[in-house]
C-alpha cells in the first residue's frame, strides 16, 4: 500500500479486509528488497512508517460505539512508539462480540503502522483454521510458531503479529510465545522489544454484553462504562476457558498483556452508522429505504429488549448489496 494512500479515508468493508488476508504470502515476495535491507533486528525500521494522526482520524470517523477500544489502542500505541527503547513488545488482547470492530482495528493498525499495510512482509497474520488446523500436531505447531516468530524478528524487529480467533487455537500452543512477550532483553539471540502482538477473540463477549445491558437498564450512558467494570470479567472468562489460546500459557498469569481491549455490543444506531459508511465507500447516495431495509433485516438481542446486533457490522456489506 503506497504511502500516498495513507491518512484518514472513507470506510473500508470488513469483506475487503478478509480478502487481503489471503494476499500475505504472495505479497511477501514484493517486499524482498525491503527485507534485504533489514538485517539488524530491532535496529532496522524496515517499512515501519507510523501515522498516528491518520489512525486516530479513522477510528474517530469509522469505528462505531467503541469509546474504550479507541482510547486504549491509541494510548497504548502512543506510549509504546514514544519510547525509543521499550522494555518489552506491545501486547494487546482484543475481546468482544462478533462484528464489533476487532478485525477492523487490527487492519487499521497494519495500515497506519507499515507502509505496505496488510501486504507488508513484516505484518504476520495467524489463523487457527489455516495455520493450526489439527490439534494432534500441537508439538510441530509449537516448534514452527517459535521458529516463525524468531525468524521474522531476526529479519526485522519492527514486526506486527496478529493472532485471530484465539478461542479456537490448540491448547498449549501460545506458551511458546511467553519468552517473546516478557521484559527480557534478548530471547533466543533475537532482540525483539519493538515488536507488536495483537490477539483477537470473542471470549469475554458475553460478559461485556451483560455489563452494557445492565448499564442500559440502569439508564447509564454507554460512555460511562469504564475498563474497571469489564477487565476482571474478561480475564476470568479467558482463564476459565480451556479452549482459549491463553489457557495455562502463563501470558495472563504473568501479566504480559499491556491492555485488555473490550469491544462493546453494537446497538441499532451504531449499525446504521456502519451502513452509511459502507454506502459512502461504494459511492452510493444513502437512500433511507435502503438503510432501513438493511437494519430491518438484521437480528437483535436479548429477545425482550432487541437492543444489540447479533452480528454487529459484520454482514452490513453483503446486506447492502442485496437491497441496492
Amino acid at each position: 500500500m503506497a504511502a500516498a494512500t495513507r491518512g484518514c479515508r472513507p470506510w473500508g468493508s470488513f469483506l475487503g479486509f478478509l480478502g487481503l488476508l489471503g494476499l500475505f504470502s504472495a505479497a511477501a515476495a514484493a517486499w524482498d528488497l525491503v527485507s534485504l535491507r533489514c538485517n539488524f533486528g530491532s535496529f532496522c525500521e524496515c517499512d515501519f512508517r507510523p501515522d498516528l494522526p491518520g489512525l486516530e482520524c479513522d477510528l474517530a470517523q469509522h469505528l462505531a460505539g467503541q469509546h474504550l477500544a479507541k482510547a486504549l489502542v491509541v494510548k497504548s500505541l502512543k506510549a509504546f512508539l514514544q519510547d525509543p527503547s521499550p522494555a518489552k513488545p506491545l501486547v494487546l488482547s482484543l475481546h468482544g462480540w462478533t462484528g464489533t470492530g476487532k478485525s477492523y482495528v487490527s487492519s487499521l493498525l497494519a495500515r497506519y503502522l507499515f507502509r505496505g499495510g496488510l501486504r507488508s512482509s513484516h505484518v504476520h497474520h495467524f489463523s487457527p483454521i489455516i495455520h493450526f488446523p489439527h490439534p494432534s500436531h500441537i508439538e510441530r505447531y509449537k516448534k514452527d510458531l517459535k521458529s516463525w516468530v524468531q525468524g521474522n524478528l531476526t529479519a526485522c524487529g519492527r514486526s506486527l503479529f496478529l493472532f485471530d480467533e484465539m478461542d479456537k487455537l490448540p491448547p498449549g500452543l501460545m506458551e511458546v510465545l511467553r519468552p517473546f512477550l516478557s521484559s527480557s532483553w534478548v530471547v533466543y539471540g533475537t532482540n525483539y522489544r519493538k515488536a507488536i502482538f495483537i490477539f483477537i477473540s470473542n471470549t469475554g463477549g458475553d460478559q461485556i454484553n451483560q455489563v452494557v445491558l445492565e448499564a442500559w437498564r440502569s439508564r447509564r450512558e454507554r460512555e460511562e462504562i469504564g475498563l474497571q467494570e469489564l477487565e476482571p470479567a474478561i480475564s476470568r472468562a479467558v482463564l476459565d476457558n480451556p479452549h482459549h489460546g491463553f489457557w495455562r500459557s502463563g501470558i495472563l498469569e504473568e501479566h504480559l498483556l499491556d491492555a485488555i481491549v473490550p469491544f462493546l455490543p453494537l446497538q441499532r444506531h451504531h449499525v446504521r452508522h456502519c451502513v452509511l459508511n459502507e454506502l459512502a465507500q461504494l459511492g452510493v447516495e444513502p437512500r433511507e429505504e435502503v438503510v432501513q431495509a438493511v437494519l430491518d433485516s438484521a437480528t437483535f438481542f436479548p429477545e425482550d429488549e432487541q437492543l444489540f446486533s447479533s452480528n454487529g457490522c459484520k454482514t452490513v456489506a453483503s446486506r447492502i448489496a442485496f437491497f441496492l
